[in-house]
């Protein structure tokens, strides 16, 4: 499948008003995971409160110790304060950076922005070295703008 394809199937997802939203982010994150073969884990981490810290909300790929992320550590809590997208071609180089699992090798997270305030954001993991391109940031960008638009 394509990315366009892909998307026209999340979208389908994300617009399903007889799931909850937590129902279709998960559902969005399995798509993405089974369809692109360089994403191994997909999730969606979100604000939790007024706390300074991201809080796991939907994922498919191997379980986490990381349900909850503070504001600045490792790649996620990193985006949460620059409000940009972050593409990581090899998680080594990286200091700030929390493994999940010793095959990731790359990480790309998206901010998700609902009413121009950063409220979450998309995080896939990849057990291959440098697979992200632009492609896979204005993919994952679009996935954000459709996920918006039911948080806001």
């Amino acid at each position: 499948m394509t990315f366009q394809e892909i998307q026209a199937k999340a979208v389908e997802l994300i617009q399903n008003e007889h799931e909850s939203v937590d129902h279709r982010l998960s559902q969005v994150c399995s798509l993405l995971k089974e369809n692109v073969a360089h994403y191994d884990w997909v999730g969606f981490y979100f604000k939790n409160g007024d706390k300074r810290e991201l809080k796991l909300r939907a994922f498919a790929g191997a379980p986490t110790d990381h349900i909850i992320i503070p504001f600045g550590k490792g790649i996620c809590g990193q985006v949460a304060e620059s409000n940009s997208n972050f593409v990581v071609p090899d998680v080594q180089g990286q200091d700030n950076y929390i493994s999940c699992n010793i095959n990731v090798k790359s990480e790309i997270v998206i901010p998700l922005f609902v009413h121009g305030e950063n409220v979450g954001q998309i995080d896939i993991d990849s057990n291959t070295a440098d697979p992200f391109t632009k492609e896979d940031e204005t993919f994952l960008e679009n996935i954000n703008k459709e996920i918006a638009k039911i948080l806001g």
